[in-house]
């Protein structure tokens, strides 16, 4: 055989081995959260410091949610995560943080009392959707604005059901809501049903009560997000 012989082999091995890690990361996180529902989970900037107003409001509705007897899931590290992970903890909920490996290494925070590290990120990002009833989103870069459009594509196509997409900031996102309306819509890229997915508010009481309306009306766990 010759040496092209040999590369192919080895990354067809290589291969095979990525498959086996990707379907041990799902196991674990099946395995270890298969109890937390109901579940919300929070999304925003790691860079957010602790002195910063929108991390005293990410504690606070994790705490208010917490209390209400949602366990609060976050990407497990500083910043918005931290946040919302010691907000759930000051409330005795099961504090998820769904940490990720990464070259400029991303520190756990200390709040998470469920902490699992994932290599992948698109095992990652099925995790903070699969035990979701309402996803929050605090303001944040590029992270957040991904796992924002996946979770609203997903619920656009229908592989998810409608649960309430929450952006809290009406200052911050709505840029982003003016660009949907004129430059989406307008080309003919969205429905105008489309808009309606997501919900922008300032106010945690608000928040809370979109989340606790929807979920008292459906009651929807983990096991039964995904629509077959």
């Amino acid at each position: 055989m010759n040496n092209r012989g040999y590369e192919i082999n080895d990354l067809a091995k290589e291969d095979s081995w990525r498959l086996f890690r990707i379907v041990g990361e799902l196991v674990e996180g099946f395995d270890h959260l298969a109890n937390i529902e109901p579940a919300v989970s929070i999304y925003g900037s790691a860079r957010t410091r602790p002195d910063h107003p929108m991390y005293k409001k990410t504690e606070e509705i994790a705490f208010r949610l917490g209390s209400l007897g949602f366990s609060i899931i976050t990407g497990g590290g500083p910043g918005v995560m931290e946040a919302g992970n010691k907000g759930a903890r000051a409330a005795g909920a099961a504090s998820v943080g769904l940490n990720i490996t990464l070259p400029q290494e991303q520190i756990a925070n200390p709040y998470a009392t469920i902490s699992l590290n994932f290599h992948h990120f698109f095992v990652r990002k099925v995790m903070l959707v699969k035990y979701a009833t309402a996803f929050v989103l605090m303001p944040g870069g590029l992270g957040t604005l991904d796992e924002m459009t996946e979770v609203l594509t997903l619920i656009q196509t229908g592989k998810i059901k409608p649960f309430p997409v929450i952006l809290f900031s009406s200052a911050y996102w709505k840029g982003f809501r003016d660009w949907l309306q004129t430059d989406v819509l307008g080309a003919g890229y969205i429905s105008p049903e489309d808009l309606n997915l997501v919900r922008i508010t300032d106010d945690v009481d608000d928040l809370v009560s979109i989340v606790m309306t929807w979920y008292k009306e459906h009651r929807t766990l983990g096991k039964e997000i995904f629509v077959s």
